[in-house]
């Protein structure tokens, strides 16, 4: 099975104030912790989408392996990074996963048994709700497409049109930061 990895990090981190995705954590950067993850699932194919900090990200963060798919339209939501970066997915790709660049508590045995999922969609389970990563396999990636906004995956998950199976997983949804909270928390190594 050939799959793509696709991390979003082109956000404008509007609610920190600061380029989030080069926060330090663990002696690098928020992003690179999570890129090193995607690394570790040895992806046919890793993107990743860069927009409000590119030009930073591009100094500080370590792009090795990666294809970057620039995101101009990255303030209207993440629904456009995903639109953008569908575009540069390789033919011969079964599936995509999607990753956040801010959670870099996503474990690897966990995205690959989201991607080895046989429906259309697939979404982790954990004990407190439904998280990333995402599987949305090859013929669900012209929906991806036309997405809008910045919930677009988790309505098109929801939307009823492809049957989804939601893959278990022990412990919390890990934390994605989005406010100093969050970061305080992650640091802090409260539920993962």
């Amino acid at each position: 099975m050939f799959v793509t990895g696709l991390v979003l990090a082109a956000g404008a981190s509007v609610r920190l104030g600061e380029a989030k995705q080069l926060l330090p954590y663990r002696g690098r950067t928020l992003l690179d912790a999570t890129l090193d993850l995607a690394r570790s699932c040895a992806f046919d194919q890793l993107l990743v989408t860069l927009g409000g900090a590119a030009h930073l990200i591009r100094e500080r963060v370590d792009l090795t392996g990666v294809q970057i798919v620039e995101n101009a339209e990255f303030s209207t939501g993440c629904g456009s990074s995903v639109r953008a970066a569908t575009q540069a997915v390789d033919p011969r790709a079964d599936g995509l996963v999607l990753l956040l660049g801010d959670q870099p508590g996503v474990r690897a045995a966990d995205v690959r048994r989201v991607a080895a999922a046989a429906t259309p969609l697939a979404v982790c389970r954990y004990a407190d709700g439904l998280g990333h990563p995402f599987w949305f396999a090859s013929d669900v990636l012209p929906e991806l497409r036309v997405l809008h906004g910045d919930k677009a995956v988790w309505k098109l998950l929801h939307s009823g049109r492809y049957p989804v199976t939601e893959v278990p997983v022990d412990g919390p949804v890990p934390i994605d930061v989005d406010t100093r909270a969050d970061y305080r928390r992650l640091l802090s190594g409260e539920a993962r």
